[in-house]
């Protein structure tokens, strides 16, 4: 078993004679002594990271361009250098897609015999997976994040005030809803919630067809306004204090002007911890409440996420992450399965899934798990 630093870092720059792979430096062997006693710590012992080495790939016929597929060539080459015969690829939406990039690459490049299998774990505190009820993290961070609420809240009932406090969660509200639930807030809204009076529409043109349409976005004004009339109606039976959550995936609805210039990550999304959403709502709810009351009401905000990336792990979270890595065992080895994604169902009983019920056909895009309305 070798552990590969850092994602697909190093893997995608490989050149035999100007970048190999190094041993502890770019990788390491994984002996039983390495990973004995690891279930229960924080972190992740090969580190992480969120380049994307099929960046250039936006269409199936993509795949066929060797311009475009040059870093997953290069990927294939270092592990089939390293002796490699199956991998084991750990995370996100983004690193699924990764996932099926490689395993399509070697479908339309590499002989059969000479082909890496891939299999995927999905881990993500977002819990936005199709193909699995649960990933491992969600509760851990559910229950760090929770009990950080419930202590905003005893602060707010002490102070007569509000929290605005925004909670990682870029597409989908599982993690949003998991903490306003647990942490007993008195309001809680995600991507998913933006309809009705919260939604406006505006006119987006693709940069590179032309091709104009409508695409739905968050009124910010309207949002203010729904937090304050929460606000008024607890003032009516005496609460004169509360929380609200937000996932931070509500400011990739904003209008586009709100949003221009923002830096993005290497997959295309806006760098959510710099944008700081839970500022701009506190501030500009503050303001509206004054303006319909008269009254001054102290309303704060902050950003909750990464202290709850690398907290000691939910028991649950322990339990699920080592059956899917037996999983990925199996897989691999009895099941001799390539392009699979491991899961759960039940009891923790064992499924395996197709990239190709994952993945949008056109796009290559991995398909996001919403949260029911």
């Amino acid at each position: 078993m070798i552990g590969i630093f850092h994602g697909y870092t190093n893997l995608q720059e490989y050149n035999a004679d100007v970048h190999p792979m190094l041993e502890f430096e770019h990788y390491r062997l994984l002996t039983p002594a390495d990973i004995r006693g690891i279930r229960n710590t924080r972190g992740v012992i090969i580190g992480t990271a969120r380049v994307n080495p099929g960046a250039a790939i936006e269409a199936p016929s993509d795949l066929l361009d060797p311009e475009k597929t040059e870093r997953l060539r290069r990927i294939y080459h270092a592990l089939r250098d390293l002796g490699v015969d199956a991998l084991i690829s750990i995370g996100g939406d983004d690193t699924l897609k990764t996932a099926n990039f490689l395993y399509e690459y070697q479908r339309h490049h590499v002989p059969e015999a000479d082909r890496i299998r891939v299999v995927h774990l999905p881990k993500t505190i977002d819990n936005d997976y199709r193909g699995i009820d649960f990933t491992f993290g969600f509760f851990t961070a559910v229950d760090v994040m929770a009990k950080e609420l419930l202590n905003l809240r005893a602060d707010c009932i002490a102070t007569s005030s509000y929290f605005i406090v925004e909670t990682m969660g870029r597409k989908a509200g599982w993690l949003s809803y998991g903490v306003a639930i647990a942490g007993e807030a008195n309001m809680v809204l995600s991507s998913e919630d933006v309809c009705g009076d919260l939604a406006i529409d505006e006119k987006s043109t693709d940069p590179i067809t032309g091709e104009e349409t409508v695409v739905r976005r968050l009124s910010i004004t309207a949002l203010v306004d729904h937090i304050v009339d929460l606000m008024l109606e607890r003032e009516k039976r005496d609460q004169f204090y509360g929380t609200v959550v937000l996932a931070e995936g509500l400011a990739e609805l904003l209008p586009e002007q709100s949003v221009l210039g923002m830096p993005r990550d290497e997959h295309g999304h806006i760098r959510l911890s710099a944008f700081d959403l839970s500022r701009i709502v506190s501030d500009r709810v503050q303001t509206r409440y004054e303006e319909r009351t008269g009254l001054r009401k102290k309303v704060r905000h902050i950003q909750l996420g990464y202290e709850s990336r690398c907290s000691p792990p939910h028991a649950f979270d322990v339990m699920l992450a080592s059956q899917l890595g037996i999983g990925a065992f199996r897989a691999l080895v009895e099941e001799q399965l390539d392009g699979h994604m491991v899961s759960v169902r039940g009891q923790l009983d064992l499924q395996y899934v197709e990239f190709s019920t994952l993945i949008n056909p056109q796009t290559l895009h991995t398909e996001v798990r919403y949260r029911n309305r």
